[in-house]
């Protein structure tokens, strides 16, 4: 089985795959340039609250992936500790790619936006019960979201 180590989240090592959402350390505001894209002239935005509970600690067992090919989705924390970002890109037929999977640890203060057609995990959170605002177009068919089955990989911390 494939074993993935989490890293820090930090924007240049997800660039890749979109944004990383975080308030500016000065006062001032911060801009996403993916953050808010929508493919589909059919989607409306959405935005929720959402509230999960804690998933037992790493290492942790990915045996399915996601995407929503035509928007991005964002996360924002509200009240979070850390939390499981897992990353893949597409492969040559449009299906993830596992054998280049990432994985992030991010930090309460960091939220992520994938860019539309960004295989990725499920929301996994530690520590604690989480609350996040997550905001994604949507038009109410099955093109809003697809998941897929992946042979088994581990998610482990350094």
């Amino acid at each position: 089985m494939i074993e993935v180590v989490a890293r820090q989240l930090t924007a240049a090592a997800f660039a890749a795959y979109g944004d990383v959402v975080e308030a500016p350390a000065n006062p001032g505001r911060a801009y996403f340039s993916s953050s808010l894209t929508n493919l589909r002239t059919t989607a409306h935005p959405k935005l929720w609250m959402l509230t999960k509970y804690p998933t037992a600690p790493l290492p942790l067992k990915i045996e399915s992936l996601e995407r929503h090919e035509f928007s991005s989705q964002t996360f924002v924390p509200i009240d979070i500790s850390r939390w499981l970002i897992v990353v893949a890109p597409s492969d040559a037929n449009g299906g993830p790619a596992t054998d280049r999977v990432e994985a992030f640890l991010a930090s309460p203060q960091q939220g992520v936006s994938y860019r539309p057609n960004t295989w990725h995990g499920g929301l996994n959170v530690f520590d604690r019960v989480a609350r996040l605002a997550v905001f994604m177009w949507l038009d109410g068919t099955p093109a809003d979201e697809e998941v897929v089955p992946v042979s088994p990989f581990t998610v482990r911390e350094a």
